[in-house]
């Protein structure tokens, strides 16, 4: 097996053993990118940069600021996003609750 193959089955296994539970997960770090694309996640919902602020609890004005580029986005706000992307549901369930 090449060595990228043996390093994509080691990878695999180990992402198998943290979903069952048998892995330590105090070895694992969690990756934030440095950037996240506000105008593609919200498009993919289809909402307006007003209805997308409202929803999630963004004011306009950082909304507008993020999609254009004149403001940089502190990490948790790039965490909240990128559960909004994959898990928007999650997040409505969330503050729904609150």
């Amino acid at each position: 097996m090449s060595k990228a193959g043996s390093r994509i089955l080691q990878g695999a296994r180990e992402a198998l053993a943290l979903a069952k539970g048998e892995a330590d997960e105090s070895t694992y770090q969690v990756h934030v990118p440095t950037s996240v694309n506000v105008r593609a996640i919200r498009e993919k919902l289809g909402l307006s940069q007003e209805a997308f602020a409202a929803r999630y609890g963004f004011s306009i004005g950082r909304v507008r600021d993020w999609e254009q580029g004149r403001s940089n986005m502190d990490t948790p706000s790039r965490i909240l996003l990128l559960v909004i992307d994959k898990e928007p549901e999650a997040i409505e369930r969330a503050l729904s609750a609150a």
